[in-house]
């Protein structure tokens, strides 16, 4: 299962080596290309955490307080994480007591002595600790490298990023949250639907692979309930619509939802059905720190 999980980080990893992302673009009609940058609405604190950094010294969310946080999850052998260090030694360096990076390791087998030479040899200039299984299921399981949240001066989260990103996007929001001056990008609000913390995916109306047009709005609302009421056995722990989410490539919870669609549509769907939802984190986690939580969807 360990080697699922790794194999799944790295295609991420090295998908997104071609998929460099440049500040995002939306546009309300042909004469409006005004790059833009998006926030949670009424975002959730950041869960905290108390980790030792490489150096000894404590690494905890309280000591940065009234500072934006970058959290980025990575790991040595991951290009794309390695790619955007240099950025991010910058952009510490230029935001400096306004900033806090904050590096955490989420491979338990990297060895902490090449990380340190990893540390010196890039000559980074923000705390690095190792990220614990349990820190790692606050923050959504982190099924992609490099992961990355943003954090405003209030300790909430109020963007997550996936993948290797162009500074320029992180330096943009950065700035916005500070208050200080944006040339030409506007910010936008959106609400969290599972795309920052999965236990807001019963706020979805549509999921990733999941085909709701054949439905009537009173069917697409009983499927819904269901996406959320019924679990993925797959073994993540998850509800469908959290899996679907998390996982678009997961064959079960998209066989799953799709059967439910179907006897919807047939009109084979029992009445009275009211199952609670399941909880939005796995409901059994390993205690073995060599074996990562949730269990992760091979989407070979």
């Amino acid at each position: 299962m360990k080697l699922m999980n790794y194999c799944r980080m790295l295609v991420v990893c090295l998908g997104a080596v071609l998929t460099v992302c440049a500040l995002p673009v939306r546009t309300t009609g042909q004469q409006d290309s005004q790059p833009s940058i998006r926030f949670v609405r009424n975002p959730d604190p950041a869960p905290d955490f108390k980790l030792t950094g490489l150096d000894g010294k404590p690494v905890t969310l309280a000591d940065s307080k009234g500072k934006v946080i970058l959290l980025n999850f990575w790991a040595t052998w991951c290009g794309p994480c390695r790619a955007e260090v240099p950025d991010l030694v910058e952009l510490q360096n230029k935001y400096k007591d306004k900033l806090q990076i904050i590096g955490l390791v989420t491979d338990d087998d990297d060895d902490p002595e090449a990380v340190q030479k990893f540390v010196k040899e890039f000559e980074i200039n923000y705390p690095i600790a190792f990220a614990t299984t349990d820190l790692r299921i606050q923050y959504g399981g982190i099924p992609a490298l490099p992961t990355s949240f943003m954090l405003d001066t209030e300790g909430r989260v109020v963007q997550k990023h996936e993948g290797l990103r162009n500074p320029g996007l992180y330096e943009a929001e950065i700035r916005a949250l500070l208050g200080l001056r944006l040339d030409g990008i506007r910010v936008e609000t959106f609400e969290d639907k599972g795309e920052i913390f999965l236990k807001h995916a019963d706020r979805a109306s549509q999921l990733p692979g999941v085909d709701l047009s054949k439905l009537t709005p009173e069917q697409k609302t009983v499927a819904l309930h269901r996406f959320n009421a019924e679990s993925c056995t797959y073994g993540c722990g998850y509800t469908l619509a959290q899996c679907r989410i998390w996982d678009r490539n997961c064959p079960v919870s998209k066989a799953a939802t799709s059967k439910i669609i179907t006897e919807i549509i047939s009109g084979k769907e029992k009445s009275g059905t009211s199952a609670k939802p399941a909880p939005a984190t796995p409901a059994t986690t390993s205690t073995d720190p060599a074996t990562p939580a949730p269990t992760q969807h091979s989407s070979e």
